[in-house]
């Protein structure tokens, strides 16, 4: 069947992610990938810091080589490692950093906070961090932290958001830890671009330089035309004072009409200035909107710095902690007292609220528990008095029969003693008599040897004397 095919080929792969993330925890293990070729299985792994997945001489790929052919039946497998571009956008790599803070102590929110912050600062479009155990108190509690914009289902969820998981060990229990991270340059399928009209600006530019030809211009000309009226005013004789009337009211006359377009030309001018000057302000509001922007960038990348300042003081800290045993005390302490501050100013009421239902439900376990342990205190006594009665009852019964057995044993090692003693002059007699008997047997044969000499014959005595 096709499908066991893809299922076997899924778990296969569980199984090498998991053993990776196991081998390569310290090195800021990103993630795997497996590609089938003719000539062998590639494996392709992204970790942060590459010089510790390759080790001194490729000591640690060799093994993890060996470990993939021997363990998970791979065909010639060929590892390659390559370097994270940026660690903040690897949701592997942020939860196994998280799980690591909440080991050295801190605090939970200031852990995903300060993570939130460093994963919006490199460029992502948003985030969800999870953490999920007994991060309060006894009772399991789960707090979601997000920021930005995240697809939570369909197709965008599956095809770009990134997710990670860790576990930590703690006291209280273990805590898992997810990161969903949605990264940059994703385009959505709901998003529309409106494309703006375009304004053209170079007619501005066309405008302004005959603005200035035109006012020249029409300056000349009045220039020219009252040189000329009165030039032509000195010529004319005294004797025609007519034509100097006529003359005087044609300047007049001229010089009301170029007033009026000296006018004209002055209002075009004056309103093309206005309209120069309003889309100088429109440039300068479109400056100041700039500066403002590159004024929030700055104050962004200074809180980015103070931030990677504050880690770098925290490793300087820890660093100089190793060195006394009683540093590394007060450190902690310190430490700890400035979060429970932080944590106490961001999230006061939700604690008060938590406390005062925990205090309720303690203080009702409490009654609860005070009844219960009366009632088995009182089970318990005359269970107790019960008990003592029939151990006091059997221990009497028992002394009786020690006393009763103590007795019979006496009576037994009489008697045995008495049987014992008859028994041994029994023997004795049976010694003495089977004594009787020898010495008795004895004098017979000696009698019977002496009767059968006497009767042998005289040449049987002379042959034994011979």
């Amino acid at each position: 069947m096709i499908e066991k095919d893809f299922v076997t080929e899924g778990l296969k792969r569980t199984r090498i992610d998991e053993y990776l993330e196991k081998e390569l925890d310290r090195a800021g293990y990103g993630g795997m990938e497996i590609q089938v070729t003719p000539l062998g299985t590639m494996v392709v792994v992204y970790a942060e810091r590459p010089g510790m997945v390759i080790g001194r001489g490729g000591k640690t790929v060799r093994a993890i080589t060996s470990n993939l052919k021997n363990n998970y039946e791979l065909e010639n497998p060929q590892v390659e490692v390559k370097e994270v571009d940026v660690p903040e956008l690897n949701p592997k790599i942020m939860a196994h950093k998280i799980s690591a803070m909440l080991q050295r102590g801190m605090h939970f929110r200031r852990v995903a906070y300060s993570t939130l912050r460093r994963i919006m600062g490199a460029g992502a479009q948003g985030v969800e961090v999870t953490i999920s155990g007994k991060i309060r108190g006894s009772r399991s509690a789960c707090a979601k932290f997000t920021d930005g914009y995240i697809k939570r289902c369909g197709e965008p969820f599956t095809k770009y958001v990134k997710e990670g998981f860790a576990t930590v060990q703690l006291k209280p229990g273990v805590l898992g830890i997810y990161v969903r991270i949605m990264p940059p340059n994703v385009t959505l399928p709901d998003k529309v671009d409106i494309i703006q009209p375009k304004v053209e600006e170079p007619v501005t530019e066309v405008t302004e330089a005959p603005v200035e030809e035109v006012t020249e211009e029409t300056v000349e000309i009045l220039e020219e035309i009252t040189e000329e009226t009165a030039d032509e005013a000195a010529e004319v004789p005294a004797e025609e004072p007519d034509k100097k009337a006529d003359l005087k009211t044609e300047v007049t006359k001229t010089k009301k009409a170029a007033e009026k377009k000296a006018e004209k030309v002055t209002k075009a001018a004056l309103e093309k200035a206005e309209k120069v000057t309003e889309k100088v302000e429109e440039a300068e509001k479109k400056a100041a909107d700039v500066v403002e922007t590159a004024e929030e960038k700055a104050e962004e990348v200074k809180e980015a710095v103070e931030e990677k300042v504050e880690e770098v003081k925290e490793k300087a800290t820890k660093a100089k902690s190793k060195t006394t045993k009683t540093k590394k005390a007060a450190e902690k302490k310190a430490k700890e007292v400035e979060d429970k501050a932080s944590d106490a100013a961001e999230a006061a009421q939700e604690k008060a609220e938590e406390v005062k239902e925990a205090v309720e439900e303690k203080v009702e376990e409490v009654k609860e528990k005070a009844t219960k342990a009366k009632s088995k205190a009182t089970k318990t006594k005359k269970a107790a008095e019960k008990k003592a009665k029939e151990v006091e009852e059997k221990a009497s019964e028992k002394v009786e029969e020690v006393k009763e057995k103590a007795s019979k044993a006496k009576a037994k090692t009489t008697k045995t003693k008495k049987a014992a003693k008859k028994e041994d002059e029994e023997e004795e007699e049976k010694a003495s008599k089977a004594k009787s008997k020898t010495s008795k047997t004895k004098k017979a044969a000696k009698k019977e040897d002496e009767e059968e000499e006497e009767k042998a014959s005289p040449e049987e005595k002379a042959s034994k004397t011979e």
